[in-house]
C-alpha cells in the first residue's frame, strides 16, 4: 500500500523532471536555434555555442559544475544538496532531448520560449527546488553582502542580455530582454492565476447540520468556525471551505438545494497546500 509520504515524494519527482524538461525545450526548441541568450548558465552556453561551436550541454554542465563548488565552499552542505541534483540534471536533459527550429519567426520564437522558461522555473519554484546555475551567486552575495537576490541574479541575467550584442546584434539583444519580461510575466501568472481556489463560507439558520452532513461526504478539509450573529447576538456557527474554481458552481447549487435562503460569501484563493493538494 502507497502511504500519502511515498505518493507525495512520487509526485514532487515528476514536478521536478517535468519542469527541468519544460525549462529544456524553451532552450532546445527556442532560444539555441536562433541564438538568443535570454540569461542563466543557458544562456551563457548559447553564446558561446554561436561564437565556439561548443556543445551547449557541455558548457552548461561544466559552469554548473564550478558553481557547485563555489556553493559547497561559501553555501554549505544544504544549499549544496538543493541545487545539485537540478545543476547536474539539466544539462543531461539539454543532452538527450533534441534541438531543432520550429518557427522561423523569431518573435514568436521569444515568446514562447519565455513562456515555457516562466512555467518551468514556476514549477521548480512551487516545490522548492531549483535548477542551480546563476542561482548559486546570489545565494552567495546575500550571505556575505546582504544583497537582494532577486536584485543579483536580475543583474546577472541582464549582463549575459547584454552580450547578445556582441554576438547576434542589437536586435538579438531586444529579444532576448523581450524574452526576460514575457518569463516574468509568466512566472507571475503561474504562481498567482493558475492555481486559484475558492475559499467558501457558509451559514444557515435552519439546516446547517444538513449542509455541514453533504459537505463531509462530498469534499474534504471542511472547518466550522463559531461566530455571533451581526444582528441577532446570537451563537451561531460557520462553514468554511476550501474547492477547486471547477467544484464551486456544483458545491453553490447543493447548498441552495438544501437551504435556497443560505448565505454563502466567496473568496478568491491564490494558495492551498496540504491536505488533497500536496504540491
Amino acid at each position: 500500500m502507497v502511504t500519502d509520504k511515498q505518493k507525495h515524494t512520487w509526485q514532487y519527482w515528476l514536478f521536478f523532471l517535468a519542469g527541468l524538461e519544460i525549462i529544456t525545450i524553451a532552450i532546445n526548441f527556442f532560444y539555441a536555434p536562433i541564438n538568443i541568450a535570454a540569461g542563466g548558465s543557458t544562456g551563457i552556453a548559447i553564446l558561446v555555442d554561436a561564437v565556439w561551436g561548443i556543445n551547449r550541454s557541455v558548457t552548461v554542465f561544466s559552469i554548473n559544475t564550478l558553481l557547485l563548488v563555489l556553493a559547497a565552499v561559501f553555501l554549505g552542505k544544504e544549499t549544496l544538496k538543493k541545487v545539485a541534483l537540478g545543476s547536474i540534471l539539466l544539462p543531461l536533459l539539454m543532452a538527450i532531448t533534441p534541438s531543432f527550429k520550429l518557427t522561423s519567426n523569431n518573435l514568436l520564437a521569444v515568446v514562447y520560449g519565455g513562456v515555457l522558461m516562466g512555467i518551468g522555473v514556476s514549477m521548480l519554484y512551487r516545490i522548492n527546488a531549483s535548477a542551480g546555475g546563476t542561482t548559486i551567486p546570489p545565494l552567495i552575495f546575500k550571505k556575505y553582502f546582504y544583497l537582494e537576490p532577486a536584485l543579483t541574479l536580475l543583474m546577472l541575467d541582464m549582463a549575459i542580455i547584454v552580450l547578445n550584442i556582441f554576438v547576434a546584434g542589437m536586435e538579438a539583444f531586444l529579444l532576448a530582454a523581450f524574452s526576460q519580461i514575457v518569463t516574468t510575466i509568466t512566472m507571475r501568472y503561474t504562481e498567482m492565476g493558475f492555481d486559484k481556489k475558492y475559499q467558501v463560507r457558509i451559514m444557515s439558520n435552519d439546516k446547517l447540520n444538513v449542509i455541514k452532513q453533504m459537505l463531509q461526504g462530498d469534499y474534504e478539509g471542511l472547518t466550522v468556525y463559531n461566530v455571533v450573529g451581526g444582528y441577532s447576538d446570537e451563537d451561531k456557527q460557520q462553514l468554511v471551505i476550501v474547492v477547486d474554481t471547477n467544484e464551486y458552481g456544483q458545491l453553490v447549487a447543493k447548498v441552495r438545494a438544501i437551504d435556497s435562503e443560505a448565505f454563502i460569501v466567496t473568496e478568491s484563493v491564490a494558495k492551498v497546500h496540504g491536505g488533497k493538494w500536496q504540491i
